[in-house]
């Protein structure tokens, strides 16, 4: 790999991690906002968790998506696995 390749790479990796923290803060206010909304219109009946769970998944999986799993299913494994899909196809 040669250096224009491996910052591009290294230029996708942080646009990846920027798109994260970005959608986290959006999560982060956008919830806020909601919390605020019910309590200031409905305080005895409290909806605004249902979006921050759900929505709190799609934050957990893009988390997943951007940092992986750790060794499980992380970028070291997909490097792994393609070695040895390339490697069964050459026998």
């Amino acid at each position: 790999m040669d250096e224009e390749q491996r910052y591009q790479k290294a230029k996708e990796r942080v646009q990846e991690i920027k798109g994260f923290y970005i959608h986290l803060m959006i999560y982060i206010c956008v919830n806020i906002g909601l919390f605020l909304i019910n309590f200031l219109s409905s305080p005895g009946h409290w909806w605004f968790y249902w979006p921050l769970i759900g929505w709190g998944i799609g934050v957990g999986a893009h988390a997943i998506g951007v940092f992986g799993l750790g060794s499980l299913l992380g970028e070291d494994w997909e490097e792994r696995k393609i070695k040895e899909i390339l490697e069964k196809e050459q026998k």
